[in-house]
Order: C-alpha cells, then sequence, then structure tokens
C-alpha cells in the first residue's frame, strides 16, 4: 500500500494566494462523488478508482462500482487495471534515465539500434527518425486506431497491432509490418500519436542488454516500490473486466472486439494481459493499481525523486515539439511522456500553465499541476468514455470547484 504523504519540494511556484487547501474544502469531496455517482448510475462506465493528492498527502481516495459487472464483484482501492497508455509515461521515464546516464542521445537516429527499420516517405525517400521524434509522437509514424474506419489505411492493410490486441504478437513482426507503411510526414514537421514508444522499447531493450519489462523494473518500478505494474497480470484474479461504450449500458470486452472512437474503430484483446508470448508494449502493454500511478507521477512532480535527476524532470515538462502538436485540447503542446498545457486559457481549461497530463485507451486519465502541488488518477474499465468523454472532464472539474 502506499503511503499517506511524500516526501520532497515540487519546487514549483505557486499560483498567487496559494494551493486550495481541498483537504479542508468540505465540499471538494461532495463534488468529486458526485461525478462518480452520476457516471455509474447513467451507466457510462462500470467503475473507477479515483486518488487525489495535494502537495504529498492524500486528499480523496475512492474504488466506486463494480470490478465485474457479471460476477457483481466490487472495485477495490487495489483493483488492477490495464493502463494502456499510461505505461508510455514511464517508459519515457526509463528512457531519460538510459539518456542521463550516457548510454544513448536523444538526438541519435534509430537506425544506430534497429539499423532494418527504416520507414519511408511517399516519395520513397528514407529520412532519418531520432530518438527524440519518436518519443514526441513526431517521427511520422502514426496509430492503427486513427486511422478512418471507413476505408482504412495502411496500417489496417498490413495488420499493424497498437499494442493492445493480437497477443502472441512478436515485437519484431510488428515492426516489420510497421516498417511497411508510409510515413505520414517528413520527421520533426508534425505531431502525430503514434507507435514511437513501442519502437523505443525495442531500442531500449536493446541499450540495456535486457528485456524492457526487466530493464524498466530496475530503472523505475523497483526504487519506487511501484509493486503492481508489468507487462504480465502477476494476478489475473485482481484483474478488472474491462468494458466498451454502448447503450443501454457498456458492453463486456472480449478478444477482437472494435471500440468507435472518433471517426475510427481501436482494436482490443483483453487476454493479451495474460499472454507472456505478447511483446511489451513500451506504448501501451502494462498493467498496475493507481496507488502506483499516483507514486510514479508524485514522483515527477517532486523533480525525480530516486530515479530522475531535476534538470531531466525539467525537460520533460517543456512542450518539445516546438508549437508543432495538437494534443488533446487547444493550448497544449507535448512534452516527454504526456501533453504540457501552455495556454489555459485557449484550452479553457481550469488547470494551471505547465500541468501534464495523459490518459489510457481502457478508459483512464491523469494529470500533475505542478503550481498547485496537485495531483489527479481517474482510472476506470470503461473505454472510451473513462479516457476522452465526459468523465475526466467532469473529474477535472469537480477538483477545481466547477
Amino acid at each position: 500500500m502506499m503511503d499517506n504523504a511524500f516526501d520532497a519540494l515540487s519546487g514549483a511556484p505557486l499560483p498567487p494566494g496559494g494551493a486550495p487547501a481541498l483537504a479542508q474544502d468540505d465540499r471538494f469531496q461532495g463534488r468529486l462523488d458526485g461525478v462518480i455517482d452520476r457516471a455509474i448510475a447513467e451507466k457510462r462506465i462500470v467503475g473507477a478508482v479515483v486518488l487525489v493528492a495535494q502537495d504529498g498527502e492524500i486528499v480523496y481516495r475512492r474504488a466506486a462500482g463494480l470490478s465485474d459487472r457479471e460476477a457483481a464483484t466490487r472495485m477495490h482501492e487495489g483493483s488492477v487495471f490495464r493502463l494502456a497508455s499510461i505505461t508510455k509515461p514511464i517508459v519515457s521515464a526509463a528512457l531519460m534515465r538510459l539518456v542521463e546516464d550516457g548510454k544513448l542521445s536523444l538526438d541519435h537516429p534509430l537506425t544506430r539500434w534497429l539499423p532494418d527499420f527504416r520507414p519511408r516517405l511517399e516519395d520513397g525517400s528514407q529520412p532519418v527518425i531520432t530518438i527524440h521524434q519518436l518519443l514526441t509522437h513526431t517521427s511520422g509514424l502514426g496509430y492503427r486506431f486513427l486511422e478512418p474506419a471507413v476505408g482504412g489505411g495502411p496500417y489496417g492493410r498490413l495488420n499493424v497491432s497498437d499494442g493492445l490486441d493480437q497477443p502472441g504478437l512478436s515485437l519484431e513482426e510488428n515492426l516489420g509490418r510497421l516498417v511497411q507503411a508510409p510515413l505520414l510526414f517528413p520527421p520533426g514537421t508534425s505531431w502525430r500519436y503514434s507507435l514511437g514508444l513501442d519502437v523505443l522499447g525495442g531500442i531500449l531493450a536493446f541499450v540495456s542488454g535486457k528485456p524492457l519489462p526487466e530493464m524498466i523494473r530496475e530503472t523505475i518500478l523497483a526504487p519506487l516500490q511501484m509493486e503492481s505494474i508489468g507487462f504480465v497480470a502477476a494476478d489475473p484474479a485482481g484483474l478488472v473486466t474491462p468494458y466498451a461504450d454502448g447503450k443501454p449500458e457498456p458492453v463486456r470486452m472480449t478478444d477482437g472486439i472494435a471500440v468507435p472512437i472518433w471517426e475510427a474503430l481501436c482494436l482490443f484483446a483483453p487476454s493479451r494481459a495474460l499472454d507472456a508470448a505478447s511483446y511489451p508494449s513500451g506504448g501501451g502493454g502494462m498493467v498496475g493499481t493507481g496507488d502506483d500511478i499516483l507514486r510514479f507521477l508524485e514522483t515527477i512532480r517532486i523533480g525525480g525523486g530516486a530515479v530522475l535527476k531535476p534538470e531531466t524532470v525539467a525537460a520533460m515538462l517543456r512542450d518539445q515539439t516546438g508549437g508543432n502538436a495538437a494534443t488533446q485540447l487547444p493550448g497544449m503542446g507535448f512534452g516527454y511522456g504526456w501533453a504540457v498545457l501552455e495556454d489555459p486559457e485557449l484550452a479553457q481549461s481550469p488547470q494551471s500553465r505547465g500541468t501534464i497530463q495523459w490518459g489510457g485507451a481502457y478508459g483512464h486519465s491523469w494529470f500533475v499541476d505542478p503550481a498547485r502541488k496537485l495531483t489527479v488518477v481517474a482510472l476506470t474499465n470503461t473505454a472510451f468514455e473513462g479516457m476522452s468523454g465526459a468523465f475526466p472532464l467532469d473529474v477535472r472539474n469537480a477538483v477545481y470547484g466547477g
């Protein structure tokens, strides 16, 4: 279990008047309870674990709804979730540790370690792709789930996996498919959410000389005592059942389900989290609890703790796209591992400038507001409402008093 407080200072300036004292706000818990209760009552989500920490103190902790609706199993604080893209910040931090240790450079071309991975532009040229570009989603790669549902695209025709489906698929096979798809733009000229972290997973294994799960455990998980996190569920019985958006209620996920998102489809295979033969997806393959995710994000908020230097974290917290990003909202850039809020007014967000955030396709969201020393983790078992529906915005607004 996680401690009720985290040591060290964030070093971030407080907004005028200081941080809001959520622990002393008797309406704060009611607002957040109401958001969760409504989402469950309206059958938008099946269950959730929500944690809020301010200045190192956990001021809200709640497990609500059901982990498995058909079995009537209640959600609990130690429930283990398929984390999807919450994997990315952890893998990004591990990569930055290798940069600190001088084992690789952000300017290095990826072909230094994967010489056969040379995707082409439409004109047939093979541009250089750097580690920085993979890390910031400016490489020209994409995701299958972002291709149009009608008509599809090259990722679909090549059966490229997004790291959420096709249990038993090897990384070598998936990269062999991915490299055949044309780049969407010349590297460094635009931003597109991508499989770059899966490619980096292969590079991290090569550089460290260890399988990616072992490298991540030694670099990040063990020093922070994040015991629930891994690429394969250690205890299948503790893993929550995933659901997809549906009417009149969410639909239980089975392998091969295609869930609509925007104008596209995302393929899921929940059994992947139980299959050790599946490649460890650096962009979406981990499982874990809300407590451990909060522990990791708080470590980032305070400047890196036992795993990263403060100057490394400072770089991760800055927009690294040169204004090329079009991430979750207008006014948001992208750092190393997450979106970065550059213009709260443009984003119409109550969060402070410099807030970082992202989510996970199985139904998750999180954000860290360094100026307010605030960290929020909201894990659900319902895609995509828990990630990109009303729920994460309602949680955010309830925290800030809206």
